[in-house]
């Protein structure tokens, strides 16, 4: 990344903030506050959802776009029919490179997507009930800033195949 400033954190106090915004993605995510979620994610933002699907043996792109199309994206979900189920994402952070030199950091995290259901066809059996939506693992790329990290790519690369109702969300 060239002309990257200078960060004034060290590699600890690097890795504790880039958990933190992965945690605070998922709250952000998780009460559809999507401005800030996108607030947390550098102009050159990118977002992937994929999967390998042996079957064909490629991995297989369920969403992809830059900052300005998940922008646009978000802005568009209440618009969206929905049955208003909501989804909650449990995420544990396991790594974090970071990478002082080039100015920015890796992380690797799990996560498990759960969907509890408000309303749809079947609301009078399933309403108020919870089951997992989708398992899987975020690999974030961070841009070191003078004293703050945000995403400058993101890619959910899910073990879950099979996605229901709230599949336009940025999961």
């Amino acid at each position: 990344m060239n002309g990257m400033k200078k960060t004034n954190m060290d590699a600890n106090s690097i890795r504790q903030q880039v958990q933190e915004t992965v945690y605070r993605a998922c709250l952000f995510k998780n009460e559809q506050k999507w401005k800030d979620w996108l607030g947390l994610c550098d102009e050159d933002f990118e977002y992937l959802i994929t999967a390998s699907v042996p079957e064909v043996r490629r991995d297989v792109i369920y969403l992809s776009g830059n900052k300005a199309e998940m922008e646009s994206l978000v802005t568009m979900l209440p618009r969206h029919n929905s049955d208003r189920s909501q989804l909650r994402r449990h995420a544990v952070v396991y790594d974090v490179v970071v990478d002082e030199e080039s100015g920015t950091a890796e992380a690797s995290t799990s996560v498990t997507i759960y969907q509890t259901h408000w309303d749809g066809s079947l609301s009078h059996i399933n309403s108020g009930s919870t089951e997992l939506y989708a398992a899987g693992s975020y690999k974030d790329t961070f841009r070191l800033n003078e004293d703050s990290v945000k995403f400058v790519r993101r890619e959910l690369k899910l073990d879950t195949r099979n996605l229901q109702k709230g599949c336009h969300f940025p999961l």
